[in-house]
């Protein structure tokens, strides 16, 4: 089963989600559900609620809780950790035990979010006007997300070359993607989110657009490179990024020699969402 994690926003509260390729659904966090029912202030409180509720349910004999799956999600902590999660159905069932307001909004919106997803594996672009009306939401300027974007269909490319020789997701990917990072910017991914102080929070969506513009070019330079040379084995697979990560490398170098400001830095979309409130606010009054 190819698992694809994702977050979702109900109501600005975000919901973690694994779409199955092989069963075409989606599994949404319990916890996650429980606590925009419940309005709860903490994951803890969610959490506890889940765990009673669970207890109940299963004295009950209900298969639901039952047929409960668990997938690895980021936790608060940024790590990995097993998740009790239940796909659509599942989840319409165990909604019924929790009297909430937001009981019916919320069905909708699950169905709203399967819906859009089985529209999307029809039409791509469908999911790119997704993807960039939630970036707007979470306040990304329009420039910003147009890289963006732009980004992910390079990256995309560049991971339909590695599984076209075979390599693996998972720690194959992640190894070769470490080279171009580190070959760039100096720095592994897990580095460069120490470095802007992230936790959970994904790398790209927290890089300027010079980081992201580089972190494109050393990209698509190892594609390109890839499919100029076709590599055979991993060892060629790795030099490939590095040769690709070093074109980028070479580009930062030449902007920082002409501007004098570092391209890498620790800003990250927080902090750069609240400069440009306080600069909306200044230059309001």
């Amino acid at each position: 089963m190819t698992k694809k994690q994702a977050i979702q926003l109900f109501e600005e509260k975000k919901v973690r989600t694994v779409w199955d390729d092989e069963e075409e659904k989606w599994y949404f966090s319990i916890i996650d559900t429980v606590a925009v029912l419940t309005n709860s202030v903490d994951y803890l409180t969610a959490r506890k609620y889940w765990n009673k509720l669970k207890q109940r349910l299963k004295e009950e004999g209900n298969e639901t809780v039952t047929n409960c799956h668990q997938f690895k999600l980021p936790a608060l902590d940024g790590k990995m950790r097993l998740t009790d999660v239940a796909d659509t159905e599942q989840l319409f069932r165990l909604i019924q035990s929790i009297p909430s307001p937001k009981a019916e909004p919320f069905k909708q919106w699950m169905a709203q979010v399967a819906a859009d997803r089985l529209d999307q594996m029809q039409d791509p672009e469908l999911g790119i006007q997704q993807s960039l009306a939630d970036y707007k939401r979470l306040g990304y300027s329009d420039n910003w997300i147009n890289q963006r974007l732009k980004s992910i269909e390079i990256r995309k490319d560049l991971t339909d070359e590695w599984k076209r020789h075979g390599l693996q997701e998972g720690v194959q990917f992640a190894t070769l993607t470490d080279i171009i990072y580190s070959t760039w910017s100096g720095m592994t991914a897990k580095e460069y989110k120490q470095f802007k102080g992230l936790k959970k929070e994904n790398l790209r969506d927290n890089m300027t657009n010079r980081e992201l513009v580089l972190n494109m070019l050393a990209e698509l330079s190892t594609k390109d490179i890839s499919e100029a040379r076709n590599p055979e084995t991993f060892g060629e697979h790795a030099e490939v990024a590095r040769q690709g990560g070093e074109i980028a490398r070479n580009a930062r170098a030449e902007l920082e020699a002409k501007t004098g400001k570092p391209v890498v830095t620790s800003l990250n979309a927080k902090t750069a969402l609240q400069i440009e409130d306080k600069k909306k606010c200044l230059n309001k009054k």
